[in-house]
């Protein structure tokens, strides 16, 4: 008896989430969407005396990302990576992070900057600055 009841008990479990599985559908605004970033340059905005060698990287949710490339990703939060280093015997390195929600985006796209400051680290102009200026685009994809 015990075995009937566990069994009838199993079918009834399957029959109900069964059930309600094909009642429920999801909103529009639960379904995923996608997003395309671009990252739009790199630019020496000032230099004091920091150096003349520079290497630069863009980066979208971890991932490298070339000057004037674009890659796509799912909404949520996207996060933003700039990173400058003056090329030397002791380089000198400056990095900035950001991270935008993904429903902060316009339907027309937003633009996103990012202040890089690298600082020189030895000689007669330690101290002295040089401001890079990353930008990235994102726009919902159509």
């Amino acid at each position: 008896m015990n075995r009937i009841f566990t069994k009838a008990s199993g079918i009834l479990l399957i029959a109900l989430a069964v059930a309600l599985g094909g009642l429920y559908a999801p909103s529009q605004a639960s379904a995923a969407s996608t997003y395309v970033v671009t990252f739009q340059s790199a630019r020496l905005v000032s230099n004091n005396h920091v150096g003349n060698e520079w290497y630069t990287e863009g980066e979208v949710n971890g991932k490298s990302i070339a000057e004037g490339s674009s890659t796509k990703v799912s909404s949520g939060n996207i996060k933003l990576y700039a990173y400058a280093e003056e090329q030397d015997k002791i380089p000198d390195v400056g990095e900035t992070t950001k991270t935008v929600k993904t429903s902060s985006v316009s339907a027309s796209g937003t633009t996103v900057k990012l202040k890089v400051t690298v600082t020189e680290n030895r000689g007669r102009y330690s101290g002295n600055q040089a401001v890079w200026e990353f930008t990235y685009t994102i726009k919902p994809q159509k």
